[in-house]
């Protein structure tokens, strides 16, 4: 079985026993399992699912209306409402943590 094989199943039993409504101990019982490996799957998957809330996620982010001339000309970063001048030599931590904050509101 592989590792995938092997994840679907526990996926599918742990589904199974919290539709059930049994406790833990009873539902590994009625299938014969051992309860340790049940609490494991589900530790798993609930850490796999926070994880997955935790991805990033992109922001749209419009630049209309610009022409450079000269390479120290600011480009203008649109967020929301909120106009943002960026300069050569910026920082990009301070850009992400702005553009961040600024999605947000």
């Amino acid at each position: 079985m592989t590792k995938v094989e092997k994840c679907q199943m526990w996926k599918s039993r742990v589904n199974e026993f919290k539709s059930s409504g049994q406790t833990a101990t009873a539902w590994c019982t009625a299938h014969e399992l051992k309860i340790n490996q049940l609490r494991y799957w589900m530790r798993k998957f609930k850490s796999e699912s926070k994880s997955a809330e935790k991805k990033m996620q992109w922001l749209s982010v419009e630049i209309g209306g610009l022409e450079v001339s000269e390479p120290q000309e600011a480009l203008p970063v649109r967020v929301g409402k909120a106009t943002i001048e960026v300069r050569p030599g910026f920082n990009p931590k301070l850009l992400s943590d702005v553009v961040k904050t600024l999605s947000v509101i």
